[in-house]
């Protein structure tokens, strides 16, 4: 499935602002995510949201990855 990556997520993904992974629920995303881009990391411990047709999950790591849905991975915005 396609994962579109927003912010700084691209840069630790080469740049690349859209992904292919086969993943069934957010936690295999992620953990499929780190393997193949390992810089991802950082991100990953700050917290990242899943957008799933508009949804926004968050510590949602069961839910289910439907086919065919879009699906963006959104970095937690730092305040200052």
């Amino acid at each position: 499935m396609q994962i579109n990556l927003t912010g700084s997520l691209r840069s630790s993904a080469n740049g690349e602002a859209v992904v292919e992974i086969n993943a069934s629920t957010i936690r295999e995303l992620f953990s499929k995510l780190l393997e193949t881009y390992p810089g991802m990391e950082e991100y990953m411990e700050l917290g990242i949201a899943v957008s799933i047709d508009g949804e926004i999950y968050r510590d949602s790591p069961s839910k289910k990855l439907p086919v065919g849905s879009e699906i963006f991975l959104l970095p937690r915005l730092q305040g200052g």
